[in-house]
């Protein structure tokens, strides 16, 4: 079976995580620098068969678009000319550092490795993507 991707698009980094053939795990995969993304991805996929790509949607609390938004509807853009047959979803991504931070705290890791930005990011993608899964169970 493919699997789906999720996409924690930064202006810096980008986390990235993956599910199992069996689309039932979310897990981290890694994080990238922003500008390499794209060719990031267009490895990973030549490698593993992927069906669909989520892409985190930073809205504010009220719901409206952040002031983040024109970085990563560039980012959208230029993924859909890349991959013009991919399906791609757009995933409310409110909170999602916050909780991998959180995560980050409960897992006990010591306040240096909680300082790693790169290990939120793509702690972030697996709760976007995980979160994902348990909606689509429902």
């Amino acid at each position: 079976m493919p699997r789906i991707l999720a996409i924690d698009y930064g202006i810096k980094r980008t986390g990235v995580a993956v599910t199992d053939e069996m689309q039932i795990i979310a897990s981290g995969l890694t994080t990238v620098p922003s500008e390499t993304a794209i060719a990031f991805l267009k490895d990973y996929f030549s490698k593993e068969y992927v069906i669909k790509v989520l892409i985190g949607e930073p809205k504010q609390m009220n719901g409206l678009a952040s002031e983040s938004t024109p970085i990563i509807e560039k980012f959208v853009a230029d993924f859909k000319t890349a991959f013009p047959e991919m399906k791609v979803e757009r995933v409310d991504e409110r909170f999602t550092s916050k909780m991998a931070f959180q995560t980050m705290i409960d897992s006990g890791l010591k306040k240096k490795q909680r300082q790693n930005k790169a290990l939120v990011d793509e702690i972030a993608a697996t709760i976007l993507l995980q979160d994902y899964l348990l909606r689509k169970m429902i």
